[in-house]
Formats: structure tokens, sequence, C-alpha cells
């Protein structure tokens, strides 16, 4: 399939790198299409553990062209950091690509971030303070600083030192630190000449690439519920990260695009404000945590833990077109005597008949649960769906008939290479 898109079905942080980074065996370009550095792609391979921000994960790979394309926000400092951090670990970031349309994060975009976040009082949004959603604003308002600006020099600089100067100026009316304006011009005029040979036309590079016969892959970061549009507003990211925004993001058509990877925790977890019908506040929730290890890769915030909602899923298979499941992380559940699948919503004792598009109306649901005896047993060794217990089968088997497409993929561990290839056929007894 020439195009596959991976979008996460949740909340974020359901571990889309590891199934980026097996899906990238057979794709020559994986690119992400939008958000910034304030998602974090985690992927573990032998004794090695890459933490990924900005650049896509198809980066352990030498076959793969990485592309940092059209619809992400760039900062440059966390893209250097990064770059050095994987080259001392000898991975090549030679191969990677920047749009010379993507946008930069600048010190006034992170200052801005605290500011309005300081301003909500007790209505904080949850925001990682990264500059990313001042930077998505200045490109709506139209006076981004865009990456191909970089290769102009002179006018690239001339455009930083005046637009730090305004923002400096507004940023200590309103209560903040003033910018020190001539070092920031000095350090991202550095920053620009390191990015300058890095840059290109990806919407051409990528239609080359498809022309030429290579596959590519497209990586969403944060998630469906997460989306400007679609997520559970206010309480979202500041762009698209569901299968539409990887058009957009991208420079490729909606025709290009045939096959379109969701993926889900056997569980659900969020980070940050906004209501959560499976939510779980007790000892169970502290055990999702402490075995998933539910903290934030950016941010290392404690997750909310929850079970899993079919419901979500359901709305998330009809929002991306989603035309399989990745099921991740299935042996965190490994030791529970019983694990919960919610499979509807009831409001006043009524059963709604799709996912609520009010977030008051969210918070007021309450979850119907299906109860299923847990397995007690590791699964990490296991590689085909016949080696798991029947209990761990029947769980896979009710999610996959909830949500109404194919489970493909089943992660098993943390480990690269802990994960099976799902037979939807496979007979939940024995």
């Amino acid at each position: 399939m020439p195009v596959t898109v991976v979008v996460g079905a949740q909340w974020g942080d359901e571990g889309k790198a590891k199934v980026i980074d097996l899906l990238s065996k057979e794709h020559s370009y994986v690119v992400r299409y939008q958000g910034g550095h304030n998602a974090g792609h985690t992927v573990v391979v032998g004794d090695e553990r890459y933490a990924l921000q900005l650049i896509p994960s198809g980066i352990l790979y030498d076959h793969v062209v990485p592309v940092i394309a059209n619809g992400v926000v760039v900062d440059m400092p966390t893209l250097f950091n990064e770059v050095d951090t994987l080259e001392r670990r000898g991975i090549s970031c030679e191969r990677l690509v920047v749009s010379s349309h993507a946008h930069l994060i600048f010190p006034w975009h992170q200052a801005w971030d605290a500011l309005f976040e300081q301003g909500r009082g007790d209505a904080k949004i949850g925001t990682t303070l990264k500059g990313i959603g001042p930077a998505y604003a200045d490109k709506a308002r139209r006076v981004g600083i865009r990456a191909g600006d970089v290769l102009d020099p002179a006018a690239f600089a001339a455009t930083v030192a005046e637009r730090a100067a305004v923002e400096s100026e507004a940023i200590v009316a309103a209560g903040g630190e003033a910018l020190d304006v001539p070092a920031l011009v000095e350090q991202f005029s550095t920053l620009a000449a390191r990015l300058a040979p890095y840059i290109a036309d990806t919407v051409n590079v990528l239609h080359d690439a498809l022309g030429a016969g290579h596959h590519v892959l497209l990586e969403g970061a944060q998630a469906t519920f997460l989306d400007l549009d679609h997520g559970t507003y206010p309480y979202v990211t500041s762009s698209n990260p569901t299968a539409g925004g990887a058009c957009a993001g991208t420079g490729l058509g909606p025709r290009d695009i045939d096959r379109i990877v969701g993926i889900t925790k056997a569980y659900t977890t969020r980070v940050g404000a906004g209501p959560f019908p499976t939510e779980l506040l007790d000892a169970d929730g502290d055990r999702l945590v402490e075995i998933g290890r539910e903290f934030g890769t950016v941010t290392g915030r404690r997750r909310r833990p929850g079970w899993i909602d079919c419901v979500m899923l359901r709305h998330a298979v009809k929002v991306n077109s989603l035309t399989e499941l990745a099921l991740t992380k299935l042996d965190v559940l490994d030791g529970f005597d019983t694990v919960k699948v919610c499979v509807g919503y009831r409001v006043n004792g009524e059963r709604l008949a799709h996912y609520p598009d009010r977030v008051d109306l969210l918070g007021q649901v309450e979850p119907e649960y299906i109860e299923l005896p847990g397995w007690n047993r590791e699964l990490r060794s296991m590689r085909q769906p016949s080696e798991l217990p029947a209990a761990a089968r029947a769980f896979v088997q009710l999610v996959e008939a909830e949500v109404g497409v194919p489970i493909t993929v089943v992660g098993v561990g943390a480990e690269r290479d802990d994960y099976l290839h799902w037979a939807p056929t496979v007979s939940a007894q024995g």
C-alpha cells in the first residue's frame, strides 16, 4: 500500500512509536505531519531506549528517509538536541528532510504559552508549555516565521530581531519577563545556519517518492481526541492529529491514502484536564500507571488511567476512516484478576447512540462495562495468537467486535519485537 497513516485513537500515549517502528520496515519514507516537540515517541531496541520528540521514528532504519512535513511546528533547539543525541548513539540524521513550509517556534511562543496558562487559573488546560499553541496561532494570524526563511540568513535575522522586540514589549506589558533580543537573534541565526541543509520542498519530495513506487508512512503525534476540531475541546492540542490532518500536513491528497491504522492501548490514559468516562481513581488505576510506566516522555507528568473505552474507539473509526487497529500494552493487564471493557454510555439512565459531541455531556456519562476474567500469565514471550491464554484472546476479540474494524497487531511488551500479528478468526476457546 503506497501511503499508510498511523494515528492515535485515544488521548495519546498509545504506543504509536512502536507500531510506526514496526511498519517502517516496509516503508521508504516516514513523515511527521503535525504537532511539535510536545509529543514523545519511545522505541526500545534491546537495552537502548530512544525517546523522540520531533524526528520521525523511522530514523532508526537506514533505508528510511525521515521527513518533518509542513504541518509541524519546529523548535530548533529541541530538534538539534535530538539530532546530536542520536548521532552520539550512532544513528545518522543526514537523511532528515524538513519542509520549507513548517513553522518555527521561538522563545516568545513559550513565554506566551506560560502566561496564557497562568491566566486560566483553576481552568488550566494542561498545556506542555512548549509554545506549540502560540506558534500555531501565529501561523493562523499569518505572522509566523517558516523554516524556509532560514535560507536567507540576513532577512531571517532581521525578521527575528523585529518580531522579538515587538513580542518582548508585549510580554512585559502582560506581566512576563523581557526577552534578551540580541542573544535570541544570535542563537537562532546560528541554529538557522544549521537547519538550512535539511530544508526541502517536501510536497514534491513525497509526490516524487510515490511516483517512483516508494511506500510512505505518515506519522501523527498526539491523538484523535486531542484533535483541535474533533477532540474534547478545549482540552485539546493546537493541530489536527486525525487522519484528515495527514493530507493538510503533508500535501498528499486523500486518494493517495489507502491504509489508516489506529493505535489503542488495552486500557486508556490521558494527560491534563478534561472529561474521562472510564477513569480509575482507585488501586487498579495506580497499578496501571505503575506497571505501564504511565509518565509523559516529554513532561514526566503522571497520566490519568482508565479502562479501555470502545465507545470512543468507535468514534475514532468514524472520524479517521480507520482500516484497522493495533492494540498495544496488553501485557500491562497480565496481573489483573478481572479486566473491564466499556461498551456503552448512559446519561440519566438512557443509553447514548453515539459518542457525545459536547464536553459537558461527556462529563456526565456513566460507562457500561463488560467484565472479563484476567489471564494471570505473562504475555511478553508470546508471538502467535494461539499462544495467548484464552482470556487474553477473548479480551482482544471483544474489543475487535465492539469497535468494528480488525485488530492486526497486538503488543505484549515494551521491547521492539514484543508483538504478534493478530488473526481476527482466532478462536477464543481453549
